[in-house]
């Protein structure tokens, strides 16, 4: 019976024609999963799962997604044998299934508790998977059939925890085989496995520790951290950011000179009790002040006893997530807070994975509460997103709890029996402008090594006579210390006589001192003000009822106004890499000109980096590193932002590709698109992850990110290389030749972007084109669905903004990767 298992899928295939193994069951009692991706006559990406003694089958027809809110579908098809897992190659045509087979992920899987791969039959399962590129929780759901299908049809779907990101970051930056590190296109030509290891997954990417050299520069000073008012719901709008309200101890890792050091919320330094964190901080760029939470995972989700007895046994195996940055070589407290969290992005690329940074999304904040608060969750942190960092309790930053939860004065003990040989409930108080005041019992959420530890913490402070006044009921027989300890008590809510109700105790809090404790009721949500025009710059905008886009009647004002708000997210593309100006002084319809050097007319807020040109001579090109710089070039009438391929830390060696798709007058935008999507997939196949640019003119940029090693006259090599060859496989649609003459029905591929000195336009750059359009990052997925490359305008900084920090973009424009041989 189990070897008819395996019927369908040998009856499929010819195993004298194909490489693929024949099917026999194999009880090896593994948790084995694995996905192939298969070029068939379709691509998809094969989602196995080991299941007595065969693969349990999917055919997931736009690969996994790490996006909770993307439901894939998934094709069940015949069970594979177990030997199927290490296949790689490729199935001849004509065959079942023909076409190029990559082994893509690699690991183990096990349903979450309570749950067992017998739910399969009942068509779902909840489970967790531990992969190369596939991690986290996960669920498989069966759907109804519609009409006379015969097949089954399922989606899979990620599951809101740590591992969660972005929409298509997965397939489109996993391009390589785990197995042997070739691409689809190194398979299908039979091309042997090298020594190269394969390129990492987008997580492992995150994890590996770039070795840096002991900084010298001083350690920052702790600095008090800032706290959240407690809310009674969720703020609205695209000016406050959400994160995810970790279960943990608050801390601050400071880098420098004899650092790295721990701080917890008061100051104390507790390295000493986090030596995994500060092993991996050690690693960190310094110096810095970085603030964030520590915590210890139990089932996949944050847990604070168990952060607790990892502290007891030695600190290992715990995560800092770091959602804030106070001093990154300079103060960074009064950039904003979005601009703050993004230069902590870029500080913790390439980190090590005991240090994580906490993502965040802008707008629809209630939507993620709901999903925490199902999700089991503590809550959710709403944070003004243009609001500076504040050292103290404030209104910019609110809390939002799916239970009640807070710190309690433990005053005294009610025993279980009269020889007082148990516990029955800790009696709890809080701060008040009276002095402490009774605040309820909590009798539950003890096991026994939480009684024996307390029992023994307390015989240490006992005291006969209680600290606070408490009820007759509840003082009858109880036991009396001094107020020293605080503990963590999750309640239902507080009564009229304000104690609390169905309290159960998490645990003890060492980090809270017992004075700064009093009763947090939520109070409700504060207005919010109105973001005010081109915050956060001393820059002076002059003439800001200029028109500068008669077409619209958009002004100098509102073009500063949304440089200013932009800022943030645009930064991490424009800031610090030479730039070339256009400036058009009385507007766009007017003259315009290039600008790239600078004779001191911009002030101190526009850098300098000293560039030798060929001839021998050393020039001072522009860049900027803030909102003041940008906010000086908008007000001697730049609109435009064009960026060299490479940093002004090493001009010499570009971070980035582009390929400028440059459409012939008359072509249509479908085209355009089309092409574009070539070229990914063409990158894709020799191993190279790409991204979409509108670029608010007529055509799309492909970027291609890279770790900047290579030098110029590589880079514009293989530019050229693989323009000239796409140009000459396809005559009819492309063209690599400069020569107007050259492109008439055609799209041209300007590969020369890519060489010294050569610019292209920047991401979330204005456009002194008609109305004002904006070079605005999409998805893949999103190019196909839009009429033209003009999609967004400045009038559109709020849905830039959230679309900047939204799963689907998480992660765009970033690769480890390096160029190959062509």
């Amino acid at each position: 019976m189990a070897e008819n298992l395996l019927a369908k899928y040998n009856s499929k295939r010819d195993f004298t024609q194909t490489a693929e193994p024949a099917g026999k069951i194999a009880h090896t009692g593994g948790n084995r999963f694995m996905v192939q991706k298969h070029d068939a006559s379709r691509l998809h990406w094969d989602f196995r799962l080991e299941v007595d003694g065969v693969l349990k089958s999917w055919a997931v027809t736009r690969g996994p997604s790490l996006d909770p809110n993307e439901k894939r579908l998934a094709v069940r098809t015949e069970d594979h044998p177990l030997s199927y897992a290490d296949f790689e190659g490729t199935i001849p045509k004509g065959q079942y299934g023909g076409g190029t087979v990559m082994l893509w992920d690699d690991g183990v899987w096990e349903p979450i508790a309570g749950k067992s791969a017998k739910d399969l039959e009942q068509g779902h399962l909840h489970f967790r998977l531990e992969g190369e590129r596939m991690n986290g929780e996960w669920m498989l759901i069966r759907l109804k059939p519609r009409g006379k299908e015969k097949g089954e049809n399922w989606l899979l779907r990620k599951v809101t925890d740590e591992h969660a990101g972005a929409t298509d970051f997965l397939v489109e930056t996993a391009l390589t085989s785990v197995k042997t590190g070739r691409t689809m296109q190194e398979i299908a030509e039979g091309k042997k496995a090298e020594k190269r290891p394969a390129k990492a997954s987008p997580q492992a990417t995150a994890r590996v520790t770039k070795l840096r050299a002991p900084s010298k520069a001083a350690l920052p000073e702790f600095q008090k951290p800032q706290l959240a008012t407690l809310v009674d719901a969720v703020p609205a709008g695209n000016q406050w950011l959400h994160e995810v309200k970790y279960d943990g101890y608050r801390a601050l890792i400071a880098t420098g000179a004899k650092g790295p050091k721990i701080y917890t919320r008061t100051g104390l330094d507790w390295t000493d009790k986090f030596p995994g964190i500060a092993e991996a901080a050690a690693g960190l760029p310094a110096p810095a002040l970085i603030d964030g939470e520590i915590i210890a995972y139990k089932d996949g989700k944050p847990d604070f006893s168990t952060l607790q007895e990892a502290i007891s046994t030695g600190g290992e195996g715990l995560t800092f997530f770091a959602f804030d940055l106070l001093a990154d070589r300079e103060d960074t407290t009064k950039l904003p807070q979005l601009a703050r969290k993004e230069k902590l992005r870029a500080l913790l690329e390439g980190a090590d994975e005991r240090i994580q940074f906490s993502e965040h999304i802008v707008g629809a904040g209630e939507k993620l509460f709901e999903t925490m608060c199902r999700e089991g969750y503590e809550g959710v942190i709403s944070k003004r997103a243009d609001a500076p960092y504040r050292g103290t309790r404030t209104k910019s930053w609110l809390k939002v709890k799916c239970i009640r939860r807070q710190e309690f004065v433990i005053v005294g003990w009610s025993p279980s029996d009269a020889k007082g040989r148990g516990f029955r409930s800790l009696l709890l108080a809080v701060n008040s402008p009276d002095g402490l005041v009774y605040a309820g019992k909590v009798g539950t959420g003890f096991n026994q090594a939480k009684l024996q530890d307390l029992r023994d913490r307390f015989d240490k402070i006992a005291v006969d006579k209680a600290p606070v006044k408490v009820p007759r009921p509840e003082a009858r027989g109880a036991h009396w210390i001094e107020p020293k300890l605080v503990a963590e008590v999750a309640f239902a809510e507080f009564t009229a006589e304000n104690v609390v109700r169905h309290a159960s105790f998490v645990a003890l809090r060492e980090d809270k001192k017992p004075s700064e404790i009093v009763a947090e009721k939520p109070a409700p949500l504060p207005e919010t003000p109105a973001p005010a025009p081109a915050a956060q710059s001393k820059i002076k905008i002059s003439s800001r009822d200029r028109v500068i886009y008669p077409e619209s009647g958009l002004t100098k004002g509102e073009l500063a106004d949304y440089y200013a708000a932009v800022a943030p997210i645009a930064l991490r593309w424009l800031g610090n890499r030479p730039i070339s100006l256009v400036r058009c002084p009385q507007g766009r319809a007017k003259h315009c000109f290039f600008q790239k050097h600078d004779a001191g007319s911009f002030g101190d807020d526009v850098h300098h980096v000293d560039v030798r040109e060929k001839d021998g001579s050393v020039e001072p090109y522009l860049y900027v590193d803030d909102l003041d710089g940008i906010m000086a070039c908008v007000q001697m009438g730049t609109i435009e932002f064009h960026g060299w391929g490479a940093p002004v830390a090493d001009i010499e060696k570009p971070d980035r590709l582009v390929f400028d798709l440059d459409p012939d007058e008359g072509l249509d935008f479908e085209m355009v698109k089309k092409a574009a999507q070539d070229i990914h997939g063409h990158l894709a196949d020799i191993g190279l992850t790409s991204w979409p640019l509108l670029s608010g003119g007529k055509g799309v940029h492909v970027v291609v990110p890279l770790i900047p090693s290579a030098e110029w006259p590589a880079v514009r090599s293989f530019a050229e290389r693989f323009s000239r060859a796409l140009a000459q496989s396809e005559p009819e649609r492309f063209t690599a030749n400069l020569k107007k003459v050259t492109r008439k029905g055609k799209i041209f591929l300007d590969y020369l972007r890519n060489q010294r000195g050569a610019t292209a336009v920047l991401p979330y750059v204005a456009r002194a084109r008609e109305n004002a359009p904006v070079a605005a990052p999409i998805t893949w997925t999103e190019l196909g669905k839009l009429e033209a490359a003009k999609a967004y305008t400045i009038r559109d900084a709020d849905k830039l903004l959230e679309r900047a920090t939204s799963p689907a973009l998480q992660g765009w424009g970033e690769a480890e990767q390096t160029l190959p041989d062509l």
